[in-house]
């Protein structure tokens, strides 16, 4: 290990296993082998879950608002969530092979502080997600039961912050019993629905538009891109060996179905029903199956929007502490990681306090270009990788700014600059901006789609000069700790 080395890299086990009932000990250090407890199996249901509740059928609104079909937004959701989804599951990979959460393994494109640049996005980006599902929660519970916004917010705050600090297992737990009590509520109203039985209307306008076509296409599938950042975060306790395909696999399967099945029956509300608002119109469709079950899917789809909130919570503490690393060594403590988590929880629940109707429009505009932000980072993480270093990391170097990966990765930061700007004239910001470009094509947002392609082509152009062979010394004494961390006996070392 070098010698210059910040405490963040600490070979000793954790003092409690993680794996048994209490607050999870690993954050954003290492997770040694014998620590791998997690199961290929788990995460299909885990990814599923994620993308199980009502803000999934608002992104089945996006193509009726604009005049598109059914059968249309149903195709056009399917294609966009296929193509994002292949972005996230491809990071999922890199949890088990690694042992690291997302973005400590960036730092090996961007440099040991280089990488706060994507970290600054990522945080923002996922408070801004849990504001956003806060007003959404509380303004829906007070249309539908009169519920008290500041009450809700509170409780639902609560439930992801000790979701977050428990940590990993316990995510992992929440999402299987919120997966089982809501799985067969939606087969219920999918089947009503199939069969007449949820009410609608026979007779509904849409027709094709490329433009609106696009633009379900371009929201359903960044929808699960911007799970890139932190799909590694919950698969690194799979063991080292496990089989990247069945990973990809798992993840895919997982995050893909439940999305499609919901934007599709978002598309049926939208279409059928005139529905502009996800929760109304589930507790509406609901109900007209029978009195009662209205309210209990909402509830159900509230309580899988809260566990993804403690999601949420966790990666962004990560992100946190990550970035104070780069440039103070901290050594990742449960104290560290309870007080960063309380911080962030006020933070999003002041912010959704404080958030008219008019301001929600502004932070979703935000959270848009938090995902042309994102872009160019998943296009070099995933070059790199699979491309340019096959997946072979000096683990130990990603601890320290005199590491072989430095402590600023020039050629990935000017890739991802390049990817960046090269988006801005395709930007699509309804009421606040639209590029050049983008008003000749009519509006249609693909600066997505740019930002992929230009930071992915830029990074392989620069790294054309990179000599991986030259890390390889770095890679096999890294190697070589590792595997003397993982013979050592729990027993030992006081586990």
């Amino acid at each position: 290990m070098n010698s210059n080395n910040t405490t963040t890299w600490d070979p000793a086990p954790a003092a409690v296993p993680p794996h048994r009932g209490g607050i999870e000990t690993r954050s954003i250090d290492y997770v040694p082998e014998r620590e791998r407890h997690g199961r290929v199996a788990g995460q299909g249901p885990f990814w599923f879950l994620g993308n199980f509740q009502f803000f999934t059928i608002a992104i089945g609104f996006v193509g009726p608002g604009m005049g598109l079909s059914l059968g249309y937004t149903v195709l056009s959701g399917t294609l966009g969530i296929l193509f994002g989804t292949l972005f996230m599951a491809f990071h999922a990979s890199q949890g088990a092979h690694l042992g690291l959460p997302q973005m400590i393994q960036s730092r090996a494109q961007f440099g040991y502080r280089g990488v706060v640049v994507v970290l600054l996005a990522t945080a923002f980006t996922f408070v801004g997600f849990n504001v956003v599902d806060t007003v959404l929660m509380s303004s829906g519970l007070k249309g539908i039961f009169g519920w008290s916004p500041v009450a809700v917010t509170i409780g639902t705050a609560l439930l992801a912050l000790a979701l977050a600090v428990y940590g990993h297992d316990w995510l992992h737990r929440v999402f299987k019993w919120m997966l089982v009590a809501s799985l067969p509520l939606y087969i219920v109203l999918s089947l009503a629905i199939m069969s007449g039985a949820a009410g609608g209307k026979v007779d509904h306008p849409g027709a094709f538009s490329i433009v609106a076509f696009a633009a379900q296409f371009a929201a359903s599938a960044s929808y699960n891109i911007t799970y890139a950042p932190y799909v590694s975060d919950y698969s690194r306790y799979l063991p080292r060996e496990t089989r990247p395909r069945s990973i990809i696999a798992a993840v895919f399967i997982g995050a893909s179905v439940s999305a499609i099945w919901l934007i599709a029956l978002g598309a049926w509300l939208a279409t059928r029903l005139g529905a502009s608002d996800g929760l109304v119109a589930l507790y509406g469709a609901g109900n007209a199956v029978f009195h009662g079950f209205g309210a209990l899917i909402s509830l159900a789809s509230i309580g899988a929007m809260a566990a993804t909130m403690g999601l949420n919570a966790y990666s962004a503490m990560l992100t946190i502490v990550t970035g104070l690393d780069s440039f103070w060594p901290v050594k990742p403590t449960r104290s560290i990681r309870i007080v960063t988590l309380i911080g962030l929880t006020a933070l999003w629940m002041i912010i959704s306090l404080a958030l008219t109707g008019n301001a929600i429009d502004i932070l979703f505009a935000a959270l848009t270009i938090m995902l042309y932000l994102l872009v160019p980072w998943t296009a070099i993480n995933l070059v790199d990788y699979f491309f340019v270093r096959r997946g072979e990391y000096a683990i130990t170097d990603l601890f320290t700014p005199g590491g072989i990966y430095g402590a600023w990765g020039v050629r990935g930061l000017l890739a991802y600059a390049i990817g960046f700007f090269s988006t801005i004239p395709f930007f699509v910001l309804p009421g606040f901006y639209t590029g050049a470009i983008a008003q000749k094509i009519g509006g249609v947002d693909i600066a997505w789609a740019v930002g992929l392609v230009v930071s992915a082509v830029a990074y392989l152009l620069m790294t054309r000069s990179l000599d991986t062979s030259a890390e390889k010394p770095a890679i096999e004494t890294s190697e070589i700790e590792l595997a003397s961390l993982a013979s050592r006996a729990p027993e030992a070392a006081g586990v």
